[in-house]
């Protein structure tokens, strides 16, 4: 599996430039790249989003990279994954929604780590 992982971020500086790959820092939830981005990218791409830093606004996910997912984008995240039929036969699809609804409820950032 090449992974890709998802997290939650209790602050956001808008200052900062997030390239540090810290995964456990956030929580983060991890599923297979190959199998579901690619899958999703025509939706992911309608995404808007942040490249490492709240200064490069950008849209879908930065694949090998940090991006950084604004509330207001995350019930689409949030509709991609939950519409995904596979997400009755995986728990790592299901802790993804679980993570995206919660950040949406906290009204927070999610971060992602690319491959």
């Amino acid at each position: 599996m090449i992974k890709t992982e998802f997290g939650i971020m209790d602050t956001i500086d808008p200052e900062k430039n997030y390239v540090k790959y810290e995964p456990q820092k956030y929580g983060c939830v991890a599923i297979d790249d190959d199998k579901y981005i690619n899958d999703w990218w025509p939706q992911l791409m309608l995404i808007q989003t942040y490249t490492q830093s709240l200064s490069r606004p950008s849209f879908a996910l930065d694949r090998y990279g940090v991006t950084l997912i604004p509330p207001e984008s995350l019930p689409a995240l949030q509709d991609i994954v939950i519409s995904d039929k596979r997400i009755n036969h995986d728990h790592n699809l299901i802790a993804l929604a679980d993570r995206i609804s919660q950040a949406i409820d906290e009204q927070k950032y999610m971060i992602h780590f690319g491959v």
